[in-house]
């Protein structure tokens, strides 16, 4: 067994993992990395990146550059242009991310799973009762992207944006050893509400970005801030944007989560299941008929 294998399977250890990703000071060292990763010193630069590819599955093959200014710039890569179809098939939404499918189905009334037997609620998480209402007894998909994936974010249907809500908070780990360790975890993380009303449908899809210990930090084309730990405000920040289905909308500093809502009548496309990987502009989610 090689070494790399060896130090792996010594992190997959779930008590291990969970102390070494969440029982220190993550709100201290997620500002720190937020620093470090913007180094653009070469040697900095290229030690960054190989530590990051032997813990991590970093595949550059279908990035649009193979030479980066400091760990930030990679991570931050975009892909090479056609890399990401994008399912145009109407009365779908496609995936605004690669990802790796975490809990997802109906929502209860309003009640939802992070993992088994640990509920939460839309209150919990999306503080703002229209949306709540918008989404009850609706359809979600919990969409985490790993370290090594493209951590940019997509229009998943023609649509338009008003305003984002931003929600200041904690930096937990978002991997599947603390989402059965950390009770409401996504409603406790730093994060953002994305609310899109779909052209010509009128259908509201949320988008729900959740930061994580390290990537607390996140960019929108359409909101001319950046969303850190450092931001004070204000909480809803208003924006007035019109995306094609596929169309950039910003990217994680790192990787993270994107909770995805659709409204009751909705349903999960064939292959998207707890565990699976799903690419941006694949489809997702069916949309409700359009007289819902």
């Amino acid at each position: 067994m090689t070494i790399r294998r060896q130090i792996r399977d010594i992190l997959r250890n779930e008590d291990i993992n969970f102390l070494l990703t969440n029982r220190i000071p993550r709100q201290a060292l997620t500002r720190f990395m937020g620093w470090f990763s913007k180094i653009e010193q070469p040697w900095v630069r290229d030690l960054s990146i190989a530590v990051w590819r032997f813990f991590g599955d970093l595949d550059l093959s279908e990035a649009r550059k193979q030479s980066f200014r400091s760990m930030h710039d990679c991570f931050t890569r975009e892909l090479k242009p056609g890399a990401r179809p994008v399912d145009m098939s109407p009365g779908i939404l496609t995936s605004p991310c690669d990802a790796i499918v975490g809990a997802c189905g109906r929502i209860e009334g309003d009640t939802l799973i992070q993992a088994k037997g640990f509920p939460y609620t839309l209150g919990d998480l999306v503080p703002d009762p229209a949306l709540q209402e918008l989404h009850r007894d609706g359809t979600y998909v919990t969409l985490r992207l790993s370290s090594g994936m493209y951590h940019r974010f997509h229009a998943p249907h023609d649509c338009r944006v008003r305003s984002v809500l931003y929600f200041s908070g904690d930096t937990w780990n978002v991997n599947p050893i603390a989402l059965r360790r950390v009770e409401k975890l996504f409603c406790r993380n730093e994060r953002a509400v994305i609310r899109t009303d779909i052209v010509p449908s009128g259908h509201v899809v949320t988008l729900v970005p959740v930061a994580a210990v390290l990537v607390a930090s996140m960019r929108f084309h359409f909101a001319d801030v950046l969303l850190n730990l450092r931001y004070r405000g204000p909480n809803r920040i208003a924006c007035d944007a019109t995306l094609a289905r596929g169309e950039e909308m910003g990217w994680f500093e790192h990787g993270s989560t994107i909770i995805v809502f659709a409204q009751k009548g909705a349903g999960l496309c064939d292959g998207v299941r707890e565990g699976g990987t799903v690419r941006m502009g694949r489809p997702l989610m069916t949309l409700p008929p359009a007289s819902s």
